[in-house]
């Protein structure tokens, strides 16, 4: 018999925009006097974004834009949101601030990725260790690097509600960046775990997926998974290279095989997994290869030369 899932109660002042793949998850934090939202999506759904935020707080004002990290799935309305809320102050985690103040797009992922962000500016950090009121509670800052070495995660001990980013989600976690780059980062997502169980929250808003209060399932969920990449670190960058040709698929919904495998050329991530994998094709080969795994699990669908996105 399957097991009932164990029901999520979120604070009155925690509002969660689940959104598509493209965009991450959007959290609204307010009260009468304030309000934040945490992460912003992507690009392409920067509209939407802000109308999401205007629809759920009226006539009040976005007080605070807050990102767990800087990746573009969760930062791509950021410039959106400064425009439609000029007021508005902007915190980012430190270890990117010295790129985004100048905009420095070499050291930002969004090149690396293929993938695209607006230009946007910041107004102060989040730093690992502080903490900050949100929406009538005390939230504190943690450093969680794993997925991303910058990324932190929000706890609001008094509710012991968890904004955990992509360091954990109810089936798993997201891409393990660092190691795209050779750097080992396996053991910084297993000590990102541990703290999360160390925090033990009894509600998770994750950065995509539903909202969770299964702690205990879903690290041990993460944890096997985790055992797995670091048993076959091939499968990992087998793995990332799906999902970032999915996510350009998501974005094109339309495209062609030669054009998504021209696009993976110039994309550095793509490359530098392929090069990892030079002893079994050259990467166009590779490319293909990835595209027909994402067919064959029904994520793409191929007719002709034309490949289109399947959800």
């Amino acid at each position: 018999m399957q097991q009932a899932p164990v029901p999520v109660s979120l604070p009155a002042s925690v509002r969660v925009f689940q959104r598509g793949w493209l965009s991450s998850n959007n959290i609204l934090v307010s009260d009468a006097q304030h309000a934040a939202l945490i992460d912003s999506g992507y690009s392409s759904h920067s509209a939407q974004t802000v109308a999401l935020v205007r629809c759920a707080l009226a006539e009040q004002p976005l007080d605070q834009l807050l990102n767990t990290h800087l990746h573009s799935d969760h930062c791509g309305g950021n410039a959106a949101l400064q425009a439609a809320y000029p007021e508005m102050e902007t915190l980012i985690p430190p270890g990117l601030a010295h790129a985004v103040r100048p905009w420095t797009s070499s050291d930002l992922t969004f090149e690396a990725t293929g993938q695209s962000c607006p230009p946007f500016g910041f107004d102060e950090v989040l730093l690992p260790g502080s903490t900050l009121r949100l929406g009538n509670q005390e939230w504190q800052v943690h450093a969680a690097p794993g997925h991303d070495p910058h990324s932190v995660l929000l706890f609001a001990p008094a509710a012991r509600l968890l904004i955990s980013a992509d360091a954990l989600w109810e089936n798993g976690f997201g891409i393990v960046f660092p190691e795209l780059e050779g750097e080992d980062a396996f053991d910084a997502v297993g000590a990102t775990l541990d703290l999360i169980a160390t925090l033990d929250p009894v509600s998770v808003v994750p950065g995509h997926g539903a909202p969770f209060a299964d702690l205990a399932s879903a690290l041990r969920k993460a944890r096997a998974r985790l055992e797995y990449f670091q048993r076959q670190p091939e499968r990992h960058r087998n793995y990332a290279a799906k999902v970032l040709l999915k996510f350009k698929l998501l974005e094109q919904q339309t495209t062609t095989v030669a054009a998504l495998t021209s696009w993976a050329l110039a994309t550095p991530y793509l490359a530098q997994m392929a090069r990892a994998f030079k002893g079994e094709a050259p990467l166009p080969a590779l490319v293909e290869d990835w595209i027909g795994q994402l067919v064959r699990a029904g994520a793409a669908e191929i007719d002709g030369a034309v490949l289109s996105n399947r959800d």
